[in-house]
């Protein structure tokens, strides 16, 4: 497997970052890690494995980024504003410099020219992120793979609630929008898949309640609830990878 490591400044993190690409061409995935997780837990965690098949055959390149979970969603005890105010940053280092990369990357790997769209990925929390990111920025991903994630910042930041806060709960803010917003009509031109399993440290309730407002919006997503038997682990997002990235792919 082909892979690229870099680590350059941010701008808008104020530090270094570091991410790691898999794959020598193909369409463009963003990959964001469990709750606190770095870029290198999508290889040691052999999610690097499951994704072979497409990453192998140049169907897709895998970026892997790191989360900045211990500044922000993983710190209550920190000052609930300068927290949100810090994950912006970080949504910014995301659409502002790693994607303008990630899209240059694939034109050049790919002899494309244009601005290619990005599949956005994650479990557990990097699930809440992938969505976020998908449904904050539809002009830039076009595909989402959320599986056991939690859609509500309420996770993060308890009861506080501000313009930040709002801005990156998923549903609160599609549970604002108007039926009428431009962005629905560019969510039914993609393709999303959000699933949870019921089993052992699931949290399928955020999944439903995100289903009922998808489903209120006239929003196309394809909501999946797994088994009593589909716990909280990588063993079950294996499989969901295996089962759900053929129909992002248009490979069925």
């Amino acid at each position: 497997m082909h892979t690229q490591y870099y680590c350059q400044d941010s701008p808008a993190l104020g530090r270094q970052i570091e991410y790691k690409v898999y794959g020598h061409k193909g369409r463009p995935v963003l990959f964001i890690p469990c709750q606190d997780g770095r870029f290198y837990d999508f290889e040691n965690f052999h999610m690097a494995d499951t994704w072979a098949p497409w990453i192998d055959s140049g169907k897709v390149m895998v970026c892997a980024i790191d989360t900045i979970d211990a500044e922000t969603w993983s710190n209550p005890g920190g000052d609930p504003r300068w927290r949100i105010c810090r994950y912006e940053q970080w949504i910014r280092s995301i659409t502002d410099e790693i994607i303008p990369f990630l899209r240059q990357l694939a034109n050049e790997c790919n002899g494309w020219t244009g601005h290619p769209d990005v599949m956005a990925f994650g479990c557990s929390l990097g699930a809440t992120h992938a969505a976020n990111l998908y449904f904050r920025r539809p002009d830039l991903f076009d595909g989402l793979l959320a599986l056991s994630g939690i859609y509500s910042a309420e996770y993060g930041f308890g009861a506080y609630m501000d313009d930040l806060v709002y801005k990156n709960s998923p549903t609160h803010y599609l549970g604002g929008m108007p039926k009428d917003h431009p962005y629905i009509t560019l969510y039914n031109q993609k393709k999303a898949v959000i699933c949870s399993g019921q089993g052992p440290w699931e949290m399928p309730d955020s999944t439903r309640n995100l289903q009922r407002i998808l489903e209120d919006k006239g929003i196309h997503a394809w909501v999946d609830l797994w088994g009593m038997d589909c716990s909280h682990d990588w063993y079950w997002w294996y499989k969901q990878v295996e089962y759900f990235v053929p129909y992002l792919l248009g490979e069925k």
